[in-house]
This record gives C-alpha cells, structure tokens and sequence, in this order.
C-alpha cells in the first residue's frame, strides 16, 4: 500500500484567547489521523492545568485552554514537545471493531431523496445508482459489495451528537468518492447512511444533510435515555478509533432488528482488538482479514 508522507511538522495556529489549532496534514489518511490522536491521547494523560477540551479530528485537532491558567506559548511548547517525541508505539491503539447492520436501498431514504432531485448532480438516478456510477461499478450490488465488504475507521464524531466520520480502509484507488449534493436537503432520515468525499457516516438523528443517502440501519448510536445495553455507559456509541464492518441485511431483518429495538434487546456484535498502523499498512486486504476473524470471534 502507498504510504502517505507527511509534513515534516505540523502547522500551528491559533484561534482566539481561548483555541490551538493544529494540522497534521492537509488530507486525509491514517498515518495523520493516527499522529493526531497519539498527540491528544498524550496530552490527556499529562491533564495539563488550564487545558479544558481537546478534541481529534480527521486529519487536526482543536485544543482549547484557559490563557490565565497556562500560557499559549506555553502550551504550544508543550504540543510540538510531544509532536517531536512521537514514537514506533504511538502507531498502535487498543480499540473495538464493530458490525453495524445495514438496509441498503431502503424505501426511506429513497423517498427522500426523490423530493430532493433538483439539488443533487443527476437528478434522473438515485444517490446509489449515481454513486455506483461515478466510482465505476457495473451495478449497485457491486458497488454495495465494494462498500461492505472492508471495514472503515472512525476518524471523528460530531456535526450533530453522536455523527460519525468513518474512513475506509483499502487502498486509496479502491476508495469510494462521491460529492456531496450541490445544495443540502432540508431532510435525512434517522440513522441514514451517507456518503460525501471519502467519508461515510451515520445520521444520528433526523435533519438536514447534503451527504449521499445509501441505505438505514437499525441500530441506534445515539439515546440520551440509554436504553440498550451498548448505550449505558454513555449516550453517544462511537468514538475515534472504532473500526465498523457494515452488514448488509434485508427488509425482513431489518424489521426483527428493529422491533427489537423497540424492546430493549437489540445487541450490537463488538470486540476488542489491538490495531496496528504498520501491519495495516504492509498488507491492508491481508489485515482486514484478521480483523474480521476478530469481530467473528475465529
């Protein structure tokens, strides 16, 4: 797999009394967003005095402080000391791999992007069939089976609560693209599955969006009551690092998923795994195998 170079340092800029903004690099790939959260997962164990949120993203993250607790230039010393210390070790991370199940070519979804033809680049095809199109697959169920068959990494969460940005990982020229529509839709389904760039996502909660709509699933990853049982220890399901297997399911799983759901017994399949950026990178279809034997429990 080509390895993506990065800067040689990242770029530092400040936003406000209150913000440091930092830019591993200016695309995405694992190896920035790795680089960024062994640096935030750093500075969270130092619990520096006047640091009060750090938040990862995609390829940056955003640090917020108290400027009468600890000194920018202080903290921004203290951000490029951890930067140049970066290590062989930073490349690993203990996370969870997760089956998300996934009704593609649903009737909601289709029905709301039917209302929202005139905002998306071929009004005369569904997001799917264009997506399929574009990315050079013969048929949706080719593209479905290019979409499903590799796990995707969680890369950031936010937008709305509980939103996941989700990063897949093959081979760069293997990676699905698709715009976003030429102007949002004023509608999105719960839990709708979406594509815009390179990222996927799920709509944690019904609103507006300009993503791809490919399909729902039925598992909820947002619920300020916390009624399911991967909902318990906090309300909001994913965070980054997670490594997410969709699977595709039909209408009448889809329905038993959901009715169950309804009665609070609905489980997601999850388990733990020890994730390695430089094995990945040496053979991804290879490690993607043994990463799903994981989920399977093989």
């Amino acid at each position: 797999m080509t390895v993506t170079t990065l800067p040689a340092r990242a770029r530092y800029s400040f936003g406000g009394d209150e913000h440091l903004f930092v830019e591993i690099s200016e695309e995405m790939s694992l190896p920035a967003f790795f680089k960024g959260m062994a640096i935030c997962n750093e500075l969270r164990r130092r619990a520096l005095p006047g640091v009060t949120e750090i938040c990862p993203a995609n390829a940056a993250y955003l640090v917020r402080f108290d400027p009468d607790v600890i000194a920018p230039d202080a903290l921004l010393a203290t951000l490029e000391e951890i930067e140049a210390g970066l290590g062989e070790a930073d490349l690993q991370m203990q996370t969870r791999i997760v089956e998300i199940p996934v009704l593609y070519n649903d009737p909601w979804t289709h029905e709301t992007l039917m209302r929202f033809r005139e905002r998306h680049q071929d009004p005369s095809s569904t997001d799917i069939e264009y997506a399929a199109r574009i990315n050079g697959h013969a048929s949706v169920d080719a593209f479905i089976e290019a979409h499903s068959s590799a796990p995707w990494f969680v890369s950031m969460v936010g937008f709305v609560a509980g939103l996941p940005f989700l990063f897949q990982m093959v081979e760069r020229e293997r990676q699905i693209e698709v715009p976003k529509y030429l102007s949002p839709r004023t509608d999105t389904p719960r839990l709708t599955l979406g594509h815009g760039g390179c990222f996927s996502c799920i709509y944690s909660v019904r609103g507006a969006g300009g993503y791809q709509m490919f399909g729902v699933t039925p598992a909820p990853i947002f619920d300020p009551a916390q009624r399911l049982s991967y909902l318990k220890e906090l309300m909001v399901f994913f965070r980054p690092g997670d490594i997410v297997k969709w699977k595709p399911i039909d209408r009448a799983e889809y329905d038993r998923r959901i009715a169950e759901v309804e009665a609070g017994t609905f489980a997601l399949r999850i388990a733990p795994v020890s994730f390695s950026l430089k094995e990945f990178l040496a053979d991804p279809d290879g490690y993607n195998q043994q990463l799903l034997k994981v989920l399977h429990g093989d």
